[in-house]
């Protein structure tokens, strides 16, 4: 009943809104396959200064129609949420994840949102979380920075988008492969960051599953606070394992207020899984 999709090539939070992801598989070494080239949607863009991360971040920002939405001069729409994405960049998954929100919200499945993309800078160092194995510290120069990227998020960026946008306090994340393993994460560690939480193959087979061996303690601890996940897996998850296992630990130890589906695809790969579960599982969790 396993089937992850773990993407190990290198790439960076973003936050977006609507669209499309796109993914590829192959190994931990790989370069990043070229997505499909998808129409760059209307966005806007801005860089901030993070001294959590000692580095320059660029964000995409793709606000619902109105396109008149954003702006302080703006008063035709009032407060949205915001979904936040790693591997956010204008050649990684925002255009086809914003592609899949403004198809959503024009079909009335889900409500208008704002999306933010975050483009990678070192991807591998931003998603991953520390880890024991050495195959696991061999794929990038850094590993295991995923704690300071979340705190880029939580205390640089969200405040950010607040205060440039009108938004509500509704949060979601969605990621697919090591952008899925750090959705999974961030949702066991510091779950009140996002309401919504979307893992398509996360890399769960990172540092030995060691995140899913800690996932029973996690979930016990949680507040009652309402909070959805989807999580999906493809076929390629079998080979490492690690989503159909927290599914099993979440079934048994699942918290108050937390409402979740899990989508084991053994007929998808882990190049195929993202694109072809988008909608599904923004819909699922965001309506």
């Amino acid at each position: 009943m396993a089937s992850p999709v773990f993407r190990w090539l290198p790439r960076l939070l973003v936050v977006s809104v609507g669209g499309v992801l796109a993914c590829t598989a192959s190994g931990p070494s790989a370069a990043p396959s070229p997505s499909p080239a998808d129409p760059v949607p209307v966005h806007e863009s801005f860089t901030l200064e993070s001294r959590v991360l000692g580095e320059s971040r660029l964000i995409h920002v793709h606000t619902p129609t109105p396109r008149g939405y954003g702006g302080e001069a703006s008063t035709s729409a009032g407060p949205l949420p915001v979904l936040y994405m790693p591997d956010g960049g204008l050649d990684e998954d925002f255009p086809h994840v914003v592609r899949a929100v403004e198809s959503l919200i024009d079909l009335g499945k889900i409500r208008p949102l704002i999306v933010v993309g975050i483009p990678n800078t070192q991807r591998r160092r931003d998603l991953t979380g520390p880890t024991d194995v050495a195959s696991d510290r061999a794929i990038a120069p850094q590993v295991g920075g995923s704690a300071a990227f979340r705190k880029f998020i939580g205390e640089e960026l969200m405040p950010e988008i607040d205060r440039r946008y009108r938004t509500t306090p509704e949060r979601a994340i969605i990621g697919e492969s090591l952008a899925g393993l750090f959705v999974v994460e961030t949702l066991l560690e510091e779950p009140s960051l996002f309401r919504h939480y979307v893992a398509l193959d996360p890399s769960l087979w990172w540092n030995n599953q060691a995140l899913v061996g800690s996932a029973a303690r996690r979930l016990q601890a949680f507040d009652p606070a309402p909070r959805t996940l989807f999580l999906a897996s493809s076929q390629d998850a079998e080979i490492r394992g690690g989503p159909s296992e927290l599914a099993e630990v979440i079934r048994r130890f699942s918290p108050p207020g937390l409402v979740w589906r899990y989508r084991p695809r053994r007929d998808l790969t882990h190049a195929t899984i993202f694109r072809a579960l988008e909608l599904e599982a923004l819909e699922s969790a965001l309506r």
